[in-house]
């Protein structure tokens, strides 16, 4: 690994990495027992005990389970395309605030729509997009786009996913995390003209 690399974008490779490693600890989430420190919860009705108990990295960790290896590549290539993009224009720090308020935002979502088991990057990847999106609208001069074609995919994407058809999917986790970015967007951006969107 070729040092500026870890000088560029060095929590997008933290984030990959640790999701890169679960995943070889839980055989791709095949193990579930391997999972149980990085659930939300491991009750199904006991209103986050742990996190009650001072474990509150579970708020978060859930975000490096996947289940199967499309699952992980699809959401570690989002990760490295929108979290290098992000690091690269905007800095570390700010990647790491999103990554922490999206990631929390989106697996309390998942949790109180549907329980504890569910993992996966996708609730970030989602806010990412929703973030970049909204800032490349907002204000003409930011780094930051989206093409039109990425975006109509997403929507697709999102919107599949809600009818059922691909199964089993964290829907209101993405739910989650795109209104989160949407609204990080708009906050994080020096424009607030909400006109600039239609």
């Amino acid at each position: 690994m070729r040092a500026d690399m870890l000088k560029q974008f060095p929590l997008t490779l933290v984030l990959i990495g640790v999701s890169l490693l679960v995943a070889l600890l839980s055989s791709l989430g095949g193990d579930i027992r391997a999972l149980y420190p990085f659930l939300i919860s491991t009750y199904v009705d006991a209103g986050l005990v742990e996190i009650r108990s001072g474990e509150i990295w579970r708020l978060l960790t859930p975000i490096f389970i996947h289940f199967g290896f499309l699952h992980i590549i699809f959401n570690m290539l989002w990760t490295w395309d929108l979290g290098r993009a992000l690091e690269i224009t905007q800095g570390t720090w700010r990647l790491a605030i999103l990554v922490v308020v999206l990631g929390v935002g989106s697996n309390l979502a998942q949790y109180l729509w549907a329980g504890p088991m569910f993992g996966g990057m996708s609730g970030v990847v989602y806010g990412l997009l929703g973030y970049i999106w909204i800032q490349g609208r907002l204000d003409p001069a930011s780094p930051l786009r989206l093409h039109r074609e990425i975006v109509v995919l997403m929507v697709i994407w999102f919107v599949l996913g809600w009818t059922g058809l691909l199964g089993p999917i964290a829907n209101m986790g993405h739910t989650g995390g795109l209104v989160g970015g949407l609204v990080l967007g708009w906050a994080f951006s020096p424009r607030k003209d909400l006109r600039r969107l239609l």
